[in-house]
């Protein structure tokens, strides 16, 4: 059984100002991330499903999963992967029309569930967590960021 300490829930949302159907399209390439989201580092095909990842954000600690893509739903606007590694569980993104003032704008909901298995991970699960919080705060911020800049870039080219 895991310890309740081990796990840790996190839910982040995006306001973007691109098209939700352009949202989608970015983030279901994950392949691309380190193009635009600084802490990505690396992503590295598998199959055709799957890939690993090294994530890094302020902590000096590197982060390596791998996931498993397990929904892949255009029309409902949810990506959703499993993952394995230094963490295991899922994420899922779900992408929505903003709808707010009339906008063409979008909204992504990043949602993730995940148990700590790496034992450094493990063992400062309870007293780092603040920091933990802190760090994947920092790290979805610049990603968002990262995101509409490259939205941007993109729709500009239209």
């Amino acid at each position: 059984m895991t310890a309740a300490r081990h796990r840790f829930v996190f839910r982040s949302v995006w306001r973007l100002s691109a098209p939700p159907e352009a949202v989608y399209e970015v983030l279901e390439r994950a392949g691309e991330y380190p193009r635009w989201w600084p802490q990505v580092r690396e992503v590295r095909a598998l199959e055709e499903s799957s890939g690993s990842a090294r994530i890094r954000s302020v902590l000096p600690l590197d982060l390596r999963i791998t996931g498993r893509a397990a929904r892949r739903d255009p029309a409902a606007g949810v990506l959703e992967m499993e993952i394995t590694g230094d963490m295991e569980g899922w994420a899922r993104w779900t992408v929505t029309g903003d709808g707010a003032g009339g906008g063409r704008g979008a909204v992504a909901v990043y949602e993730q569930r995940v148990v700590v298995r790496r034992a450094l991970l493990r063992r400062l699960a309870l007293p780092a967590r603040p920091l933990f919080r802190a760090n994947h705060a920092a790290m979805m911020c610049a990603g968002r960021r990262g995101l509409e800049r490259w939205l941007a870039r993109g729709l500009d080219d239209d």
